[in-house]
C-alpha cells in the first residue's frame, strides 16, 4: 500500500492546472508539516502585499464537516488584517448542511461561546442562510449553449447564478479552507466555496447532478478541470469581488499542515492540488472485499458521512461490502428527509425513469447515486443490480436501512478489534478523507 498521484480525468479548461498551480506562492510540500509560527508568518506576509488595507473583506470558511486547523487560520488572518481593513466578515460554506450553533462556531473558530468580540475584535461571523431566498444575490445567468460546452454535452439549461450577498457586499473574497479529494469535483477548494458553498440550489443541482452522471467513482480524486470544476469557475467568473485564497493540505488524521497555498482562487486551489493528489491518495495492489469503514464524529448525519464510502468504492472489489460504522449517527439527513423517501440508487436507476424523478432536487439525486455506486437498472424488469453493497452500522433504526435500500448491522456487534485482526476485512480509521484506489 503506497501513496501517489491519481492520474487526471480528461478536462475542459484552456489553461492546465500545472500552469496555474506555479502562479500561486506555496508554503511546505508533500512531506513533513509546518510550524504554526511558520504558518501565521506566511499569513501576515501574503496579506500585507496583498495590498487590502481600506477594503472590506468576506472570508469564506469550512462547516464543521471539514477538518481544518480554523483557529490558527483565522487567528492570522484576523490579526494581519484586523484595524487595516474597513469590515471583515466570516461566512461559513454551508452548503446545503445545517446551520452552525453558536457552541460550535466558537469551537470551529477557536474563540469562547459569545465572546466573538473578545478575541476577534471587529470581525462578524455568520452561517450561510441557504433556507431564505432572501439572503441571495442574483449574478446573472449560463446559458444552456455554454453549459452544454462545459458539461461535455451532458445537460442544456439555462442556469440561474445565485449567491450569497454577503461575498458581493464586500470588495475581497477570501477563501481559507482545506483541499481535499471530492466526490462531485475531483479535488475540493478554490472555488468550490462559491458553488456550492454559498450558492443557490439550482447551480448546486446542476454542478452535482454532472458529476453523478460522470460518476463519482470516476472523478474523485482528479487533478484536472472537471466539468464540474468548469462550471463552477464559469460562475466564479461573474462573482465581482477580488477572490483570493488560502488552500491548505492538511496531514490526515491531525490537525497539522502539509502546506498552504496563496493565491488567486483558481491558482491557489491548483497549487494545492498537487500536494493533496500526493498525500491523500492511497493505491491498493489489490481490492478488498469487505471494508468497515469507520466515520469521524463531525459527520453528524448520512448525508455527510457518505464520504466513508466515496473514498473507498473504487478499490472495493465487484460483489464486495462497504460497512459505513458510526455509532453516533441516529439518521440519514438532518437538511434532506426527501433522501429518505426516494432511497439510494445507482445513477441508471435515476437516468432510465426520470420522468418520475426528475421534479426532484438533483442534488438530493446525486447523493444517492453517490453512495450507492455503481450499478445497472433494467427498465423493463424493474431490476436493480449493485456493484457493491452498503451497510450502515448506524443507530438508525434497521427498518429506515432497509427502506432506503441500505444493509443493517447493529453497530453494538461490532468488535473493532477483532475487525483489525481479520485478514479478510479492511479498516479505514477517520473515513472520510483518504482517497483509495487500485493501481
Amino acid at each position: 500500500m503506497t501513496t501517489a498521484p491519481p492520474t487526471t480525468a480528461d478536462g475542459t479548461s484552456d489553461e492546465a492546472p500545472e500552469v496555474a498551480a506555479r502562479r500561486a506562492i506555496r508554503l511546505g510540500g508533500t512531506e513533513g508539516v509546518l510550524a504554526e509560527d511558520d504558518v501565521r508568518d506566511f499569513i501576515r506576509e501574503q496579506l500585507d502585499e496583498a495590498g487590502l488595507d481600506g477594503k472590506s473583506v468576506c472570508v469564506l470558511v469550512p462547516d464543521g464537516t471539514r477538518t481544518c486547523p480554523l483557529p490558527l487560520l483565522i487567528g492570522a488572518v484576523h490579526a494581519a488584517l484586523h484595524d487595516r481593513v474597513s469590515r471583515l466578515t466570516v461566512l461559513i460554506a454551508l452548503g446545503t448542511h445545517q446551520p452552525m450553533s453558536e457552541t460550535q462556531l466558537a469551537i470551529h473558530l477557536g474563540y469562547t461561546p459569545g465572546a466573538l468580540e473578545a478575541t476577534y475584535p471587529g470581525m462578524t461571523v455568520v452561517n450561510h442562510e441557504w433556507w431564505r431566498p432572501e439572503s441571495f444575490a442574483d449574478l446573472g445567468t449560463i446559458p444552456a449553449s455554454r453549459l452544454g460546452e462545459l458539461s461535455g454535452g451532458r445537460l442544456h439549461m439555462d442556469v440561474p447564478v445565485l449567491l450569497n450577498k454577503a461575498v458581493v457586499e464586500h470588495d475581497v473574497a477570501l477563501v481559507v479552507g482545506p483541499v481535499l479529494p471530492h466526490e462531485v469535483v475531483g479535488i475540493s477548494g478554490g472555488n468550490k466555496y462559491f458553488f456550492p458553498g454559498v450558492a443557490g440550489q439550482d447551480i448546486i443541482d446542476v454542478s452535482h447532478w454532472i458529476g453523478a452522471l460522470i460518476t463519482s467513482a470516476e472523478i474523485i480524486g482528479t487533478t484536472s478541470i472537471t466539468p464540474v470544476r468548469a462550471l463552477i469557475n464559469e460562475g466564479a467568473a461573474l462573482v465581482p469581488a477580488q477572490k483570493l485564497a488560502f488552500s491548505v493540505v492538511g496531514e490526515s488524521g491531525s490537525l497539522r499542515l502539509h502546506s498552504i497555498s496563496f493565491g488567486d482562487t483558481d491558482a491557489s486551489w491548483a497549487n494545492a492540488a498537487e500536494v493533496c493528489a500526493a498525500t491523500h491518495v492511497t493505491y491498493l495492489d489489490e481490492p478488498v472485499s469487505r471494508v468497515l469503514s469507520i466515520i469521524p464524529t463531525m459527520y453528524d448525519d448520512i448525508w455527510t458521512g457518505a464520504k466513508g464510502f466515496y473514498k473507498l468504492e473504487p478499490a472495493v472489489a465487484d460483489g464486495g461490502e462497504v460497512i459505513l460504522y458510526a455509532p453516533h449517527i441516529t439518521e440519514i439527513s438532518t437538511s434532506h428527509p426527501e433522501i429518505n423517501e426516494i432511497g439510494y440508487h445507482c445513477r441508471d436507476y435515476f437516468v432510465k425513469q426520470w420522468d418520475r424523478f426528475k421534479h426532484l432536487h438533483w442534488g438530493t439525486l446525486a447523493h444517492s447515486t453517490h453512495l450507492r455506486g455503481a450499478g445497472t437498472y433494467d427498465a423493463e424488469t424493474g431490476e436493480e443490480r449493485l456493484r457493491v453493497t452498503v451497510t450502515l452500522a448506524t443507530r438508525i433504526p434497521e427498518e429506515v436501512c432497509h427502506a432506503a435500500n441500505l444493509g443493517y448491522l447493529d453497530p453494538d456487534s461490532i468488535d473493532l478489534a477483532e475487525a483489525h485482526a481479520d485478514p479478510e476485512t479492511f479498516v479505514v480509521p477517520n473515513a472520510g478523507e483518504v482517497l483509495y484506489r487500485l493501481r
